[in-house]
């Protein structure tokens, strides 16, 4: 029997009903495609194509799935439907999977996709505020070794884990940890809040974000004596980076 996948029908309907063109953001995974609002940003379903068994099905054989966020509330009553399941690789509070090989219907299908993109278009309500644009994160060479994902990277661009106040455009100074202990990356924000579930003993993920690295700090030793001196006595998570501290980085590289 021929294979059914609304792989494509999805792509179609998200171009006619949102203006959205599809975006494969992986070499490695071509068949994965990312389906985003044009205003802020972020992801209101991805189409991804995984072995069966990876879903908790019979089979290893690949299937197309869409992933859509819903409703945490009405999540539950989808969820006892023949074909939707538990979000891949999202969270699953949040998201869900459905199949895409006709155990699902076109119009229920279309229905998801309708709610995910009016959950992910809202708008914050509160009044505009002024907030910090530069940051400070820790990197632990234990656990990650940036200097191999740059040697990979495209463009200087990287994924990093997302802090919640970190925002596109935004400049991300990277400490290194010990034994480097010193600030070695000038990085710049280029997306953030991206649906991404990973957990083992030293990192728990429910997003990320991309990094495009802007400078490298290799002559001069921005290193935690100096941090202390501007009053970072610790940078154990992201922190806002003291203005005076920018100045003196600046002036020492003449910028």
């Amino acid at each position: 029997m021929e294979s059914v996948s609304y792989r494509n029908k999805v792509i179609e309907t998200a171009a006619k009903q949102y203006q959205t063109e599809p975006e494969r953001l992986w070499a490695k995974y071509p068949e994965y495609v990312v389906l985003r609002h044009s205003n802020n940003k972020k992801w209101y379903a991805v189409i991804m194509n995984v072995p069966k068994n990876k879903l908790g099905l019979e089979g290893g054989e690949f299937v197309d799935i869409l992933d859509v966020k819903a409703d945490p509330v009405l999540a539950g009553s989808f969820l006892q439907e023949k074909g939707i399941l538990p979000g891949y690789h999202m969270h699953k509070g949040n998201w869900l999977t459905v199949l895409l090989d006709g155990t699902v219907p076109m119009d229920k299908i279309e229905l998801l996709l309708d709610i995910s993109h009016e959950l992910t278009n809202k708008k914050s309500s509160k009044k505009s505020v002024i907030r910090n644009t530069e940051w400070i994160v820790p990197a632990n060479p234990k656990f990650y070794d940036i200097e191999s994902a740059l040697k990979e990277s495209k463009d200087g661009i990287f994924t990093w884990k997302q802090s919640n106040k970190i925002c596109v455009g935004d400049k991300v100074y990277i400490y290194v940890a010990s034994p480097v202990s010193a600030v070695k990356y000038m990085c710049r924000a280029v997306e953030t809040d991206i649906p991404y579930e990973y957990s083992d003993k030293n990192v728990s993920m429910s997003k990320v974000m991309r990094l495009q690295l802007i400078k490298r700090y290799d002559d001069i030793i921005i290193d935690f004596k100096m941090l202390k001196e501007y009053g970072v006595n610790a940078v154990r998570g992201p922190r806002s980076m003291p203005n005076s501290l920018k100045c003196r980085i600046e002036e020492l590289y003449h910028e």
